[in-house]
């Protein structure tokens, strides 16, 4: 399940990606459009900036921008971000230890498709596509 932080990410770079680029947008108005609290989106924000998929500014005409074009953020780094790695099961994690089972494992090759169907899916989709409607249901 993608959680709320993933998603609420997802909501602030559309949200950023929808305003004046190379302009900052200061958290109390994307806190207002999307209806988010403003304490829980500082978190939210401060972890976008720390992937370096945001930039921030304090202070008065302070606020965040996006780093890249909408074209160029795809949905799996920014849910990525938020959530980690998409992996299915422990095993398939970036810095699992080897399981002395894969060998023999006989759902491990299910394992293997969900991660590449649900990696696909996701990094084949940008910010540019779910603010153009290019996504079929």
């Amino acid at each position: 399940m993608i959680s709320t932080k993933a998603r609420y990410a997802l909501r602030v770079m559309i949200d950023l990606a929808m305003h004046p680029e190379n302009q900052y947008t200061p958290l109390k108005e994307i806190a207002a459009r999307q209806e988010i609290s403003e304490k829980y989106l500082e978190s939210i924000l401060k972890m976008l900036v720390k992937g370096r998929i945001l930039k921030g500014l304090r202070g008065k005409g302070g606020g965040y921008m996006l780093t890249r074009q909408p074209k160029d953020y795809p949905v799996g780094e920014i849910i990525e971000l938020a959530e980690g790695p998409l992996a299915p099961v422990a095993c398939l994690l970036p810095d699992a230890e080897a399981c002395p089972r894969m060998q023999k494992c006989m759902t491990i090759p299910l394992w293997q498709k969900y991660q590449t169907l649900t990696h696909d899916f996701f990094y084949s989709i940008t910010l540019e596509d779910l603010i153009d409607g290019n996504i079929s249901a």
